[in-house]
């Protein structure tokens, strides 16, 4: 058993379908970051394990989930519809059989509305100081990927914001793990969610704001 990673906040309208297709084999963990929509009661009328992380922000939510995961293998995923959970095995298979220790998803627009230019930009950027900065050659900070559970615990990741997937590349980067890209789909999130950080300038500029920090430490 695989466990899934689903930080949450305000994500009612896309949480019934995103749980619908988690597979077989894949427990979902949604970690409840402060929904005023009742996110928590969906989630676990539909299945799934559901953890409440404070402090507010992504790394936060990722962690406690990450804390509650029990199975060999710890996969992430947006909960807002703009992955397919069909599609885990894509980025879990590769650690399973041992031949990456991070994989992560590099995303392939299915609809020109799903990455927001400012956020391609964005992402194009500190992409690019992270080759420059750890040597992973990565095209995208997929927020998509897996690894196993024990190795991400060891880590001892501390960002509790936006930063929290980009340490964990670094973090990978300097204890020599072997880190891989995989395709995956990338679809406009569902009606009535919205992003915290694509979805706007100022979540971009936030999040790249949080990811710059973590990169001038690492130089």
């Amino acid at each position: 058993m695989s466990d899934v990673v689903l930080p949450c906040l305000n994500e009612a309208a896309a949480l019934p379908w995103v749980l619908s297709r988690i597979p077989a084999g894949y427990r979902a963990i949604v970690a409840d970051n402060g929904s005023t929509d009742g996110s928590p009661e969906i989630a676990a009328a539909h299945g799934a394990t559901v953890v409440h992380a404070t402090p507010r922000g992504f790394g936060a939510a990722a962690h406690v989930a990450l804390a509650a995961a029990t199975g060999d293998v710890v996969c992430f995923m947006d909960a807002d519809g703009s992955f397919d959970p069909g599609q885990l095995d894509r980025v879990a298979a590769p650690v399973r059989a041992g031949d990456a220790d991070l994989v992560l998803g590099r995303r392939r627009p299915t609809d020109r509305s799903a990455w927001p230019l400012h956020a391609r930009a964005g992402n194009a950027v500190l992409a690019w100081r992270l080759r420059r900065a750890s040597g992973v050659r990565l095209s995208d900070l997929g927020p998509m990927r897996a690894a196993r559970r024990a190795d991400l615990l060891a880590l001892d990741l501390r960002d509790r914001r936006f930063g929290y997937p980009l340490e964990m590349v670094l973090r990978a980067a300097g204890e020599g793990w072997r880190v891989r890209e995989v395709d995956v789909d990338y679809a406009p999130r569902a009606a009535g969610t919205r992003s915290k950080v694509t979805g706007t300038v100022r979540g971009t500029l936030r999040a790249v704001r949080d990811m710059s920090r973590l990169l001038g430490a690492a130089r």
